[in-house]
């Protein structure tokens, strides 16, 4: 199984976590604020424990579960402490009605945490595509995208333990299509195609 390290506490961070408890893997939560990071750990329960803000992730992959504006940031923030580490994007870059891309280049959040992420670290775009319940209730396809083909193999073992199917999209410059795709499921719940359970790629829902 995998050694997981989440810089967040929200409920993508929550689920996930969850999640990779449930699979059996090694999980540590990091926040800024300690005590949240704390309370989350135990919630999630199955060893899973409270790291520090800014230090070394204690997991060989490091999910960054929060807002699309803060995740080059803490990337930044982080700098060396990520070296060597597989840093896996979340995010979604909305514009303010969630019917288009905040950024106008064709990039992508997790392109831009490539340019900030310290030397010998990988970058996978994943998980963006999946309502946090679908996560929760269903058993989606999780498309991913990146350049290093070991660190795309170690997160898709990883996406593996949670029951689901890693689809592999290709280098990283796809990431810039999967925030799409994310829009893309955004206006497509929006206009009723599908429920709570609706992902792209749900391959299972629960009966």
């Amino acid at each position: 199984m995998s050694s997981i390290s989440i810089i967040g506490t929200g409920n993508m961070a929550r689920t996930i976590g969850a999640l990779a408890v449930a699979g059996g893997n090694t999980v540590e939560v990091v926040g800024r604020d300690h005590s949240k990071s704390a309370d989350l750990a135990r919630a999630l329960g199955g060893g899973a424990t409270a790291g520090e803000w800014g230090a070394v992730p204690a997991g060989d992959i490091v999910i960054v579960a929060l807002l699309s504006d803060g995740v080059v940031p803490a990337v930044a923030h982080y700098g060396d402490a990520l070296a060597h580490k597989i840093i896996v994007d979340i995010s979604n870059p909305f514009n303010s009605t969630a019917d288009g891309l905040a950024h106008r280049e064709v990039t992508s959040i997790a392109q831009e945490v490539a340019k900030a992420a310290p030397a010998g670290a990988s970058v996978v775009k994943g998980f963006n595509t999946v309502f946090r319940h679908v996560l929760e209730n269903g058993r989606p396809d999780i498309f991913i995208a990146g350049d290093d083909a070991q660190a795309k193999a170690d997160v898709e073992a990883f996406i593996q333990s949670l029951g689901m199917r890693p689809m592999d999209a290709g280098g990283l410059e796809m990431a810039h299509w999967l925030e799409g795709a994310g829009v893309l499921t955004m206006g497509l719940a929006r206009h009723g195609v599908g429920g709570w359970d609706f992902a792209l790629g749900v391959t299972e829902l629960p009966a």
